[in-house]
């Protein structure tokens, strides 16, 4: 084990909460409900980003009056995507961590490492999430910044940024990333951060995150014993 890292930092939907695909679903009605047909292969590469920009991504794609995509209208589309998620987390009975997330922070906070979350999700949708979860109460994990806390989302490293200035780290060498999409590799690259590492476990597989050079790409959360400990 690394006495050098001090913090690692993990997406939520899709590194370490189950994604059944229910977010994609969510965004494309938003989409749908305004009269754009935005297929869900479309969507999924932009699961990591902040919403209101993910929206703003397919607006000026599917939009044809350019003068229509106001900051206005993205918030209304944005605002029913968060209604339709918290709706869902609220009630299903499919929200679980993913395999050896709760193993993982457990082995983390043993060896004295902080562990973080982010998301491109809005601390609407988060807090429902951590909450039924109890991941903040039970003391699970230690910070959770959503991307509507920051400047801008990933792949910025502001919240990561944010987590490092509450935990007292100065150096980004001591913190590692870990997330599902480009933007969670991109995110921690520009944050500086010793590894940023890739898991295959939501909207990415593992052909398709190659191109984007995280440090190592992993099948499970367990996997990262062996790479911290190496």
């Amino acid at each position: 084990m690394s006495h050098h890292i001090k913090l690692v930092v993990f997406d939520i939907a899709g590194t370490t909460v189950k994604d059944n695909g229910e977010i994609a679903i969510a965004f494309q009605t938003a989409m749908k409900e305004k009269g754009y047909d935005v297929p869900v292969e479309k969507i999924n590469p932009l699961m990591g980003y902040k919403k209101p920009e993910a929206i703003s991504i397919m607006l000026h794609e599917y939009e044809p009056d350019a003068a229509k995509i106001t900051e206005g209208y993205i918030n209304a589309v944005h605002d029913r995507f968060v209604s339709l998620m918290v709706e869902y987390y609220s009630n299903t009975n499919e929200l679980e961590p993913l395999p050896h997330a709760e193993k993982m922070f457990a082995y983390l906070k043993e060896k004295g490492i902080k562990v973080g979350l982010d998301t491109g999700f809005s601390s609407h949708i988060t807090n429902v999430i951590i909450t039924r979860l109890g991941w903040l109460k039970d003391n699970k994990v230690d910070y959770v910044v959503s991307s509507n806390e920051v400047a801008s989302g990933r792949p910025q490293p502001f919240m990561i940024q944010k987590m490092m200035q509450a935990a007292g780290i100065d150096d980004a060498r001591q913190v590692i990333k870990v997330g599902d999409t480009e933007v969670d590799i991109n995110e921690g690259k520009n944050a500086g951060c010793l590894y940023s590492i890739a898991v295959t476990t939501g909207a990415f597989i593992r052909e398709e995150l190659i191109p984007y050079n995280p440090d190592f790409i992993i099948d499970g959360l367990d996997e990262l014993v062996a790479i911290l400990e190496k």
